[in-house]
């Protein structure tokens, strides 16, 4: 693997990374959205993930990439909606009540979420630093030359 791969890979991971903060972003901002243009409360949306060479164990994959040296980098397939039920709440008084008085809330744990955007972000932080050992590697390959 020469050092530009090793780069290519850790920014896509730093861009997957990068989409699944903004999209718990929009969770957390929604999760008390109880009206959308759609009609109904918002329903959280989360990632799906796609190694571009897909193997099917880790023994596999690790085996394959020494004996191969094919790289493998992650990509987002899609946003999906989570089908979970919503949260119903008796709120009477609240303007989007049904006859019964129960409001319809979004199907979004805040703590979930921050638990979400703590893992979106330590990973996010993983990259970059992947990405400085690189760049430090680089940088002292350069200095060895001289």
């Amino acid at each position: 693997m020469n050092i530009f791969t090793a780069l290519d890979i850790n920014a896509t991971g730093l861009t997957a990374q990068r989409q699944r903060i903004e999209v718990i972003s929009s969770n957390l901002a929604n999760a008390s959205t109880t009206r959308t243009t759609e009609g109904g409360p918002y329903r959280r949306k989360d990632l799906v993930f796609e190694s571009t060479s897909p193997e099917s164990s880790f023994a596999s994959a690790f085996s394959a990439q020494l004996e191969s040296g094919v790289e493998q980098a992650v990509q987002v397939i899609g946003i999906y909606e989570d089908a979970s039920p919503f949260i119903r709440k008796y709120e009477p008084a609240h303007p989007d009540a049904d006859a019964e008085g129960y409001v319809t809330y979004p199907n979004v744990s805040p703590i979930e979420e921050m638990v979400n955007l703590l893992s979106a972000t330590r990973s996010f932080e993983a990259n970059t630093q992947a990405i400085n050992a690189i760049k430090e590697i680089a940088a002292k390959s350069v200095e060895i030359g001289r």
